[in-house]
């Protein structure tokens, strides 16, 4: 029964929220600060690599940009938590933030335009291989009105492609 009670002495401290300074706050913005901006060198980087057709380059940035993700993530649900107080003891730093984000998300939209282009691009180049595949594999025959005949389902072979480079 002794036990039980240190047990709980134990893990109080980890199940009750931490109060928070605005020390506390000011490190939290100072992490989240440093965490877009190193995510953000990350994506720009990336947007690069897409631009000039550097897909492996740009795929190699793949676990890097996921784990700083989900710091951003996790630095961001934290930070929400403590707005109200950011917002009392330090409006400044609060707009600073808020500035911040709005470069973050424009750089991102960025990014994200550019993937989109190389997706769009890629698709388009697969589409077409598959189309001159498929004209080539298509017999060219007439039916008895002289219309051209509508291939078989025996005619029509799917192209294969790997999605790892």
């Amino acid at each position: 029964m002794n036990q039980r009670p240190q047990h709980r002495q134990a893990s109080a401290p980890a199940a009750r929220p931490a109060t928070s300074t605005p020390p506390d706050v000011a490190r939290l913005a100072n992490e989240l600060t440093e965490v877009m901006s190193a995510l953000l060198a990350v994506v720009e980087q990336e947007t690069e690599f897409v631009r000039a057709g550097k897909i492996r380059e740009g795929m190699r940035l793949e676990a890097q940009k996921s784990d700083l993700s989900r710091r951003y993530m996790l630095a961001v649900e934290h930070l929400k938590s403590m707005q109200k107080m950011l917002a009392q003891t330090d409006p400044e730093l609060l707009a600073t933030l808020r500035r911040h984000h709005e470069t973050f998300r424009a750089m991102l939209q960025v990014n994200l335009t550019v993937l989109a282009t190389a997706h769009a691009v890629s698709e388009g180049i697969v589409r077409g291989v598959n189309a001159e595949v498929q004209r080539r594999n298509i017999p060219n025959t007439y039916t008895a009105n002289g219309q051209r005949a509508a291939p078989g389902p025996r005619n029509i072979t799917p192209i294969a492609v790997s999605r790892t480079l």
